[in-house]
């Protein structure tokens, strides 16, 4: 399920954000980016969540419709969480692509020894790839970081991941450490295409058309997958594949129907207003930064009482 073709624009799996419902609006609205993923599913250490669970996480909507086929699945795991179980249940209910986050900086997760705690530990990151892949037939890859306090491990971690079956890696420029400080490093992309026989998706501070641009061009990476700037610019497949650029009036009218189009999915599904409001100022945080009063409006967006106040301050801005 993996593309063979290269030039591939992925929409990353954020916790919070990339559930079901959201990934169906942005299908809908932005359907040029070509795979979208799901927020990490936490693999319990006790017992095996049911299907229905599963299923839910994945969406029940989109399992039954095209987006199926341009969406990965991606799990959270450690050495003491019930991975085998999980990962037959997986494949069991036919999901055909899964993907293991070995990137998380959260202190709850590498306080329980997943995530990104697992880049240093060797060892323990190649049984549990070796674990997946036994118990995993379909497309399967990881996403990572540069390491955890360090790189001194990087290129043996990688080793492990291409020679236990991962099929494509990929790769954000930073190491646990540095959270999402300074710029994340390209470099560490390029060398992982040159020691690697696998794919290479690049990772990190990619926020316009020209990043992109310059990412494939300086590491010759597979495809991209965008984070942050997804959230900044929701619409940024669609302005690099038409090769076009929107003028504040426009990104404007992009941003209302962006809220508008999510306001109606969220409301369809039952979600309470405060509730959405929540949601709402979490996604506006990267959104008006191209804009001069930018910090004002998000401080005045943040104060919003009420869902009308929220509109209101976007039409006006």
């Amino acid at each position: 399920m993996f593309p063979r073709e290269s030039g591939k624009i992925f929409f990353a799996p954020m916790e919070g954000v990339t559930d079901d419902t959201y990934r169906n609006v942005i299908e809908k609205l932005y359907p040029e980016w070509d795979y979208l993923a799901c927020d990490f599913l936490r693999v319990p250490t006790v017992g095996r969540y049911p299907t229905k669970h599963l299923l839910k996480h994945f969406g029940k909507r989109t399992f039954h419709s095209e987006l199926r086929n341009k969406t990965l699945y991606q799990i959270l795991t450690s050495t003491n969480a019930n991975t085998e179980q999980t990962v037959q249940d997986l494949e069991e209910i036919g999901i055909e692509w899964l993907d293991i986050n070995l990137g998380c900086p959260s202190k709850t997760v590498v306080k329980n020894k997943g995530g990104s705690f697992l880049l240093k530990d060797p060892k323990e990151l190649q049984a549990i790839i070796k674990l997946i892949r036994k118990n995993f037939s379909k497309t399967f890859t990881a996403k990572i970081r540069i390491g955890f306090e360090d790189d001194s491990l990087f290129e043996e971690n990688l080793k492990i991941l291409e020679g236990e079956g991962v099929q494509a890696i990929t790769i954000h420029g930073r190491t646990r450490e540095q959270l999402y400080k300074g710029r994340a490093n390209w470099g560490y992309i390029k060398k992982a295409v040159e020691l690697l026989n696998i794919p290479v998706v690049a990772n990190g501070d990619i926020w316009t058309i020209q990043d992109i641009k310059e990412c494939f061009e300086f590491t010759g990476c597979h495809s991209v997958m965008i984070a942050r700037g997804a959230l900044k610019t929701p619409w940024l497949a669609s302005l690099y594949k038409e090769g076009v650029t929107l003028t504040k009036s426009e990104t404007k009218e992009k941003i209302l129907e962006y809220f508008q189009s999510l306001h109606s999915a969220f409301d369809e599904e039952g979600q309470k207003a405060p509730t959405i409001l929540k949601s709402f100022k979490g996604l506006s945080r990267y959104l008006f930064e191209d804009f001069e009063q930018s910090e004002t409006i998000k401080k005045q967006l943040l104060r919003s009482k009420e869902l009308g106040q929220f509109f209101e301050l976007i039409n006006n801005f």
